[in-house]
């Protein structure tokens, strides 16, 4: 599936919205939020984002998580990724149509726009080092891809 059109779509609706063709999917919903506070004084926050089996492997899809656009991946192997949708070099929310592939051991996402390619697990350009995606702790619990804010 590709990337995510956040589109006028208010926080706390549950909505999975199909855009045209190209089968775009928002997700964002209270109820399906996911939440379960970390101690500690960062403050942090687990969010359910879709079941495991909504994301197809090697696809990322776009997802509104507490008003902040992500870009959520499964590799082929099974892992999965949050990063900024944001393209680090435009600025444009284009990451979730982004290429999988890897670089060796490295799981890696090459931006739509200019090719740049980011590791996905700390975000580092490994083509221009002033280049940076960013990235969040991604987790599987329970069947359901978590992100954590």
């Amino acid at each position: 599936m590709a990337a995510a059109v956040a589109g006028n779509i208010e926080p706390g609706n549950m909505a999975r919205e199909l855009i045209g063709a190209d089968m775009t999917a928002v997700l964002e919903s209270a109820a399906r939020s996911f939440v379960e506070h970390i101690g500690g004084a960062g403050g942090t926050t687990w969010h359910r984002v879709c079941a495991v089996a909504d994301l197809e492997p090697g696809w990322g899809e776009a997802a509104l998580i507490a008003g902040r656009q992500l870009a959520v991946f499964r590799t082929a192997a099974g892992e999965v990724f949050a990063v900024e949708h944001a393209d680090p070099a435009t600025g444009a929310h284009v990451m979730a149509r982004g290429i999988t592939g890897s670089r060796g051991a490295r799981p890696t996402l090459a931006s739509p726009l200019h090719k740049e390619v980011y590791d996905l697990g700390t975000g580092e350009c490994l083509g221009n080092p002033e280049l940076c995606l960013g990235t969040f702790a991604a987790r599987v619990s329970a069947g359901f891809i978590e992100v954590e804010l």
